[in-house]
């Protein structure tokens, strides 16, 4: 999976085929003198009045993208370093596992509050994204989440679908998936305050929420990243206006101060960077936030003291850093990298008197969802009741692999594997089309050679192919000069992709020298990049295949929203899926790609 923005699904498959607590972690405590009475053991014998510290428990995930199974491959595994300086990798996710994981964490904790940094659903495996994500939002429901802020992806299908998922009611084209059962919607608020409704200019759902308890009281900011519109689809947030993080959390933690609260989370759906990609690495070694960079950095310094702790995602990233705010004192900032793999036990000390967070004694953790405790019974329950529902569909075999083919790397096999389906299928509608490009967000997932049902190792499934194209973008073709395929390329890591190059995957006969020893477009070596072993002529036309996403000028590619002779064909799992039965069978599996078509220097 890449750590990068992803695109919007364009339109849904739905419609089409239903009618046929382990490791231990960071702790980025604060280290100060705090007075001994933290929690209830602060009363007095014989005393009904709680102690004047609290210790409330922010228990909180981020990026879980409908996965309610454990997810395939290495986007199912995390990486933990060791005492001597090694690491090792863990199996994890999966909300049964989840589920067991949180429910023991809350064990003894009177004043537990569960949070999330949005994209809880979009992007989803077929056994949640085929039912427009409800069996994400009844997982959420069990797992007693109490309110997530939105990300991205929850405008997958739009703010009006958006509404649904808040409130209810049976889906407006589908349906209902339980005969007589209308869903129900989400029991916990989507927060979205920098998320405005052009016409009304007010936010379109809730802008904060407050947690209660025993006089204890929590308020909640949630935001998406503010460039949200320029990483998906117009479709996707037609009639929505998205305002500047910093500005939104700052003027609603005013508003909550005038309320009399003055405890403040924000929950913002944008991250950082960690130095390492082991989830228990120290962020603040040497010094606070040194470890991390990336967009959240110069959020995190410019966000009003009165917020307390960030919880945030985006990246996929897992950290728990301390980053200082405006007034030079230093705040936890945190993110549980994605699909459920990792979660973050926070404590924040609330001072009664003064109805504010300790800042000084804030702590925090990611812990590992193991796969080695018991499964939640009712979360196993929810996936056989959709799989069962799915089963129709998804284990439909659409091809044949040899071995593991891994979406990891600057290219990587399964990139290869798609834009080469894409070029494919792109010849057979136009004889002229020479290339394709893929863009690595809409990669969701690995191709796993070891089965994950009754299908046998080595078999595709339909179910599997949605998991890793899940978004039924089309693929299209357009003609470009040889001189704007090269400023393609160097947009990947230019303008908005300059601190995080987007690389794109190309199909077999495009190659090129990345040199990321240089800075800027100079990284893209110019006169290394050839089609079929002849130089781009800048001057001649080339027909391009790509997905309508970055037809679109998607992920900051300016360029390939210019292209001309458009040429719209059927989506791009469609051609994943017809690629595979053309060059696969039981007998003669496909091999992995060798991913050597882009030269890296580093």
């Amino acid at each position: 999976m890449s750590a990068t923005p992803h695109p919007y699904r364009r339109r849904r498959r739905t419609t089409r085929f239903l009618a046929a607590a382990a490791g231990v972690a960071t702790v980025g405590a604060l280290v100060a003198a705090m007075p001994a009475s933290a929690g209830e053991t602060g009363k007095k014998p014989g005393h009904q009045k709680p102690g004047r510290y609290q210790d409330v428990q922010l228990l909180s995930f981020n990026d879980l993208h409908g996965n309610l199974e454990p997810p395939a491959g290495s986007s199912g595994r995390v990486t933990e370093l060791q005492p001597d300086g090694t690491s090792k990798t863990i199996d994890a996710g999966g909300v049964e596992y989840l589920a067991t994981h949180l429910r023991q964490a809350r064990e003894g904790n009177k004043y537990s509050v569960t949070a999330a940094g949005g994209d809880m659903v979009g992007a989803s495996p077929l056994i949640s994204g085929l039912f427009h994500d409800e069996p994400t939002i009844e997982a959420l429901n069990k797992l007693d989440l109490d309110v997530t802020s939105v990300g991205n992806h929850e405008f997958d299908e739009g703010a009006k679908e958006l509404g649904r998922l808040q409130k209810g009611g049976c889906h407006p084209t589908d349906g209902c998936y339980v005969k007589g059962k209308k869903f129900k919607g989400a029991d916990f608020p989507y927060l979205a305050a920098n998320v405005l409704d052009e016409k009304t200019k007010k936010p379109i759902l809730k802008p904060y929420w407050v947690w209660k308890q025993n006089g204890v009281k929590v308020g909640f900011i949630g935001v998406t990243l503010e460039d949200t519109p320029g990483v998906v689809s117009a479709e996707g947030v037609k009639g929505l206006k998205f305002k500047d993080e910093v500005e939104t959390i700052n003027k609603y933690a005013k508003e909550l101060e005038k309320q009399g609260v003055k405890s403040v989370v924000a929950l913002i759906h944008e991250g950082g960077l960690p130095a390492s990609a082991a989830y228990n690495y120290d962020c603040d070694s040497p010094g606070g936030g040194d470890g991390i960079s990336g967009p959240i950095v110069d959020i995190a310094k410019n966000i009003t003291p009165k917020v307390d702790a960030l919880v945030t995602g985006h990246t996929h990233a897992a950290y728990a850093c301390t980053i200082n705010d405006p007034s030079g004192k230093p705040r936890m900032v945190t993110s549980a990298a994605s699909f459920g793999r990792l979660y973050t036990d926070t404590t924040l000390t609330y001072d009664r008197w003064t109805g504010d967070i300790a800042r000084t004694s804030v702590a925090s953790a990611n812990h590992v969802v193991t796969r080695t405790v018991p499964k939640a019974t009712d979360m196993t329950e929810l996936i056989t009741k959709w799989n069962t529902l799915a089963a129709p569909i998804g284990n439909k075999p659409i091809g044949y692999i040899s071995g593991d083919i891994s979406n990891v790397g600057t290219e990587s096999p399964i990139g290869d594997l798609i834009a080469d389906a894409q070029l494919a299928y792109g010849k057979e509608l136009d004889p002229e089309t020479d290339l394709a490009l893929m863009n690595p967000g809409g990669i969701r997932a690995p191709l796993t050679f070891a089965a994950k049902g009754a299908e046998g190792d080595g078999v595709v499934t339909y179910a599997e192919g949605f998991t890793v194209q899940p978004f039924a973008n089309t693929v299209n073709l357009q003609n470009f000069t040889g001189a704007q395929l090269v400023q393609v390329l160097k947009e990947q890591v230019t303008g908005v992709n300059a601190a995080s190059p987007k690389v794109l995957q190309i199909s077999k006969g495009l190659t090129y020298t990345l040199d990321l020893t240089k800075t800027g477009a100079d990284r893209v070596v110019a006169d290394s990049v050839k089609l079929n072993g002849a130089a781009i002529d800048p001057a001649a036309t080339y027909r391009v295949a790509t997905n309508s996403f970055l037809a679109g000028g998607g992920d900051g590619f300016t360029t390939l929203g210019q292209g001309t002779g458009d040429l719209v064909g059927d989506d791009d799992l469609a051609a994943l899926e017809k690629y595979l039965l053309a060059n696969s069978s039981a007998t003669n599996p496909i091999a992995p790609p060798a991913a050597d078509r882009i030269t890296v220097v580093k």
